[in-house]
């Protein structure tokens, strides 16, 4: 018994070794590289050097950093909010409302825009948003202004609109999967009981769908912080992020262990407070049950 225990042991090991092994040559190599060259006092791997603290503490000491940083966390989690409050009604008509044999048509639908290139999309929404774009234009031509609105483009708004219509997939899809998983009797006994569909909503469907609220937030917030390409484009470099910061130390200024720490303590603070949201969403579900 134990010999066929052992033989399953080794085909399952044989089945995630690949794998596993991609993934750390993947993900691990090159965040142990960051890691790694964070301390260095200049930008070479191939020869052991002295390591140092001094990146870090540049970092810390510096107020572009705590002001662009505080930029981006703001930013992002406005996208995270605008996205999530938008992807819920989609996915909650998607779960509720639309026909069965239909869902796999509208999912299919929700992910057309993924046909295209990330970029592309941010420059269709510069050519939506601009000067002479599509909107001003549209004002224009139905007499409604006389001149082109100058404030559509290059602030935060725009950037949190591009954002928010980007990440609506990722957003809507976990979303969805939490509302397909709740028990639909669950819901009917509520409304047996007297209660009201928006007190239904409140008290049964909302805390079973906020595992999905929770991975749409997250799924949103934490790619939204390292976007470099918004700001710049949307934003006209106007509205630097962290992610622009980090481009700029690593590729203008060739300084890749100011850079490499700029990384890693940012990625440290999305961490602790993704772990911080999870926490209080624990507390949350509690409380409500």
């Amino acid at each position: 018994m134990a010999t066929g225990n052992q033989t399953q042991d080794r085909q399952g090991l044989t089945l995630i070794a690949p794998p596993f092994l991609y993934a750390v040559l993947v993900m691990a190599a090159p965040l142990l590289t960051i890691v790694a060259y964070s301390f260095l006092k200049d930008g070479y791997l191939t020869v052991i050097r002295e390591f140092t603290l001094e990146n870090y503490r540049a970092v810390w000491a510096d107020p572009i950093f705590h002001k662009i940083m505080l930029r981006s966390l703001g930013v992002a989690g406005l996208v995270t909010l605008v996205t999530v409050a938008l992807a819920f009604p989609v996915a909650y008509f998607l779960s509720f409302v639309v026909d069965p044999r239909k869902k796999s048509m509208w999912l299919f639908l929700i992910t057309i825009p993924f046909w295209t290139s990330y970029l592309i999309r941010v420059f269709l929404w510069k050519v939506i948003l601009g000067y002479n774009g599509v909107v001003n234009s549209g004002l224009k031509s139905l007499g409604i202004i006389e001149q082109p609105l100058s404030f559509l483009l290059y602030n935060v708004n725009s950037m949190v609109m591009t954002l928010a219509h980007a990440y609506a997939p990722f957003a809507i899809l976990p979303i969805y999967i939490a509302l397909e998983k709740i028990d639909r009797s669950l819901l009917e006994a509520g409304r047996d009981l007297g209660e009201s569909r928006a007190m239904t909503f409140w008290r049964v469907t909302l805390p079973l769908a906020m595992p999905g609220v929770v991975a749409a937030s997250l799924i949103v917030f934490i790619p939204t912080i390292g976007d470099y390409v918004t700001p710049a484009l949307i934003g006209g470099g106007k509205i630097p992020m962290i992610a622009n910061m980090i481009q700029s130390q690593m590729l203008d200024q060739d300084n890749r262990p100011m850079g490499s720490a700029l990384a890693v303590t940012a990625m440290l603070i999305v961490a602790a407070i993704s772990l911080i949201f999870m926490a209080m969403n624990r507390r949350f579900l509690k409380v409500r049950q």
